[in-house]
């Protein structure tokens, strides 16, 4: 029989292999469990409009495109005959981003919450689904329909109406 020191070696071998596979089996849960990417779902009113992504991906309202969690993205809604909307798509940490990460660190999974942080699993797009109301163009003025000051001073109402009988 061994004498007891050379147990209490092996004992701590076996726990702190233990500790390792545990720690590897955890690293990077949230890279496993939620993915490194995310869905973005596009509407517009009216529909079939152009979207341009600052990723270079584009579609067609309505749409659902696949990002990566860890970068932003600007979002550009085209239609001709309406204003072009732009809007931002931001990376933030999630809480449940969050809480994995810290289950990582507590657990010593410290490879885990550097390859979650890398992968940027432990972040959500915010917002995850984009609703567009897209806004008619309005045709620019030409020449005013008044004058800046009326004549005589007169109010815009007396005005129309002295215009207005001038052309029967």
């Amino acid at each position: 029989m061994p004498p007891l020191f050379l147990r209490w070696i092996a004992l701590r071998r076996i726990a702190l292999a233990a500790v390792v596979v545990l720690a590897l089996a955890a690293s990077g849960c949230a890279t496993f469990i939620r993915g490194s990417t995310q869905s973005l779902t596009v509407d517009s009113l009216p529909g079939a409009a152009t979207v341009s992504l600052s990723n270079g991906e584009r579609c067609t309202t309505p749409c659902v495109l696949k990002l990566k969690r860890k970068h932003p993205v600007a979002v550009e809604l085209c239609k001709p005959g309406y204003r072009q909307a732009l809007t931002q798509v931001r990376s933030e940490l999630g809480s449940a981003g969050a809480v994995r990460m810290a289950g990582n660190a507590l657990i010593g999974g410290l490879i885990g919450v550097g390859v979650d942080a890398a992968s940027g699993a432990a972040k959500d797009l915010n917002p995850n689904v984009l609703a567009v109301l897209l806004v008619e163009q309005t045709p620019g003025c030409t020449t005013p329909a008044f004058p800046a000051v009326p004549e005589n001073g007169q109010t815009p109402e007396e005005y129309a109406r002295a215009k207005g009988k001038g052309k029967r």
